[in-house]
């Protein structure tokens, strides 16, 4: 039998006879076979986000032998990934994700070419990035880079593997404006800042990420070897906490800018800027205090009064005392029970919350003096106390 190598690279008879056996269960399946296997080999895909996502994507379609992943991420892997970001290990802390992601795929299949990025996808380097592969995986967990994503794609020609998680929840599909809907059909408009926490914020079980990061997977799959039914014109929902999976059609929009009939976004834009953050006109001025400055001026006593807006269970891990614990969705009914003669300092996790929160109450007409903790309870672990953890 005539057949060509599964590896994009040469191989030996014996190496040959290797990936027979590394491949063999493929080999078994009437879908894929020997021609689908050697088109697993010869494809590129680009995975962006090298985190709860991308690390099943990253794993599986290593081992089903796709001949070059790319991982596109910038971030280092930090002691709170490791909970569901299971391409890293503890060894890896401190280390590139990229560079982490990387060993561990050669680890699994030394025969995957791997190119690494350790870089944020932006406007600037998205197209050029992105042109170089047959299909992108979106691993991502913020809005701007999801519409970032789904344009190039849109505009490159190429599939959009999405994939979202929140707590229990997940979503997953296929973007392919060639063929159906893209992320923009679904989602005309962001949600605006500060309404939708992120899993940082909120949480999220890790093994969701494994779920929904391993059904993106199978996706590509699908899509090299050209078989099956892939989630293009559907959302998959997936409540792990019932584990109940809901499906959900999704319509081409005529009019959405991107891939209606008459698109008007024809090229990359300002996604922070569309996202309603970054560089965007606030109609207040939020006064941000750094932690230290804080110890200071409590030390004096002066007359400040400390409102911790996160969740009861976020409470329990870390705390500044002396705090009240006001929660966010709370903090607008209690109001009138603020000292408005002291200045308030709202405290949230990572500094965000706090900053939206200051925007509402001002909006409400409240009159006091209002301080958002600059990178929030974070920041007071890092720069006053290190006893504290971060999470």
């Amino acid at each position: 039998m005539n057949r060509e190598t599964f590896s994009p690279v040469s191989r030996s008879a014996g190496q040959e006879k290797d990936e027979i056996i590394r491949y063999s269960r493929h080999l078994l399946l009437p879908q894929i076979g020997i021609q689908g296997q050697e088109k697993l080999g010869k494809a590129r895909v680009l995975i962006v986000g090298a985190g709860g996502l991308g690390s099943p994507v990253a794993l599986y379609l290593a081992a089903a032998g796709v001949g070059t992943i790319g991982l596109l991420d910038f971030d280092e892997v930090e002691l709170s990934n490791l909970q569901r970001q299971v391409i890293h290990s503890t060894r890896d802390i401190g280390r590139p994700k990229v560079a982490s992601a990387k060993d561990r795929i050669r680890a699994l299949n030394p025969a995957v070419n791997v190119e690494v990025f350790n870089t944020k996808l932006t406007s600037e380097n998205a197209l050029e990035i992105m042109a170089g592969y047959d299909i992108i995986v979106d691993g991502t967990d913020n809005f701007q880079s999801r519409y970032l994503i789904n344009d190039a794609c849109v505009l490159l020609g190429k599939p959009d593997v999405y994939g979202s998680i929140y707590r229990f929840d997940g979503l997953a599909s296929v973007f392919d404006a060639r063929k159906g809907p893209c992320y923009r059909c679904l989602y005309p408009d962001p949600p605006a800042p500060g309404t939708v926490p992120s899993c940082g914020e909120a949480g999220v079980v890790g093994v969701i990420s494994g779920m929904i990061g391993t059904i993106q997977a199978n996706e590509v799959v699908k899509l090299i070897v050209g078989g099956g039914e892939p989630l293009i014109g559907r959302l998959l929902s997936l409540d792990a906490w019932q584990m109940q999976f809901r499906e959900y059609a999704i319509q081409k929009d005529p009019a959405c800018p991107v891939c209606g009939e008459h698109p008007t976004v024809t090229g990359l834009i300002d996604y922070e800027e569309f996202c309603g953050i970054g560089k965007r006109d606030r109609p207040y001025i939020v006064e941000e205090i750094t932690p230290v400055t804080l110890k200071e001026r409590l030390e004096k006593h002066e007359n400040i009064q400390l409102i911790d807006i996160r969740e009861p269970h976020e409470k329990a891990i870390a705390w500044i005392e002396g705090a009240r614990h006001i929660p966010f969705g709370q903090v607008q009914r209690h109001m009138d029970e603020l000292d408005r003669e002291a200045e308030t300092v709202f405290i949230c996790k990572s500094g965000q919350k706090s900053v939206y929160l200051i925007e509402e109450l001002k909006k409400a007409g409240y009159g006091g003096k209002l301080l958002s903790l600059k990178d929030g309870i974070i920041g007071w672990a890092k720069e006053v106390d290190s006893s504290m953890p971060v999470y």
